[in-house]
């Protein structure tokens, strides 16, 4: 099986033979509440079900068989000042780390999974981190919130 030079992660079109542990994080959580949030409040609760099926079911089960499944988040090239200042921030934090880091992004039937792979050590496996998800229509749907502000009294 041919290796990415300096990593221990074979490319996605391989099959991991190595153990691979998939982990969330408070964002990522944070991002779920909100998610049941918005279908609960659009009297839809089976719209989080999907989600939760489709994350445990296909998502998960893909990221430990093919970790870099995913397009590199890092190589995309930000569109505005501020997306780029923050993409250069995230180059530096992961610049800092111990651990090479690899950010990702993956595309699912509604949603958009944010996720970084941490490199393992010797004798441990390893990481991904599920870092944010966002249902593509969430944001469309909330009209009055987001046009609120500029709306006259």
């Amino acid at each position: 099986m041919a290796e990415t030079p300096g990593d221990g992660i074979p490319p996605a079109d391989e099959p991991a033979t190595f153990s691979v542990e998939v982990r969330y994080t408070a964002n990522f959580e944070a991002n779920l509440q909100s998610i049941e949030a918005f279908w609960t409040e659009n009297d839809f609760v089976q719209g989080y079900d999907r989600l939760l099926d489709e994350l445990l079911g296909t998502v998960v089960t893909n990221l430990e068989r093919h970790p870099r499944m995913g397009r590199s988040f890092m190589s995309r090239k930000p569109e505005s000042i501020e997306a780029q200042k923050l993409h250069e921030k995230l180059q530096a934090k992961m610049a800092a780390h111990d651990q090479p880091a690899d950010v990702r992004e993956c595309v699912t039937t509604d949603y958009l999974v944010l996720y970084a792979i941490l490199e393992a050590a010797a004798d441990k496996p390893s990481v991904i981190y599920l870092a944010s998800i966002k249902n593509h229509k969430q944001l469309s749907f909330d009209f009055e919130r987001l046009w609120a502000p500029f709306q006259s009294s």
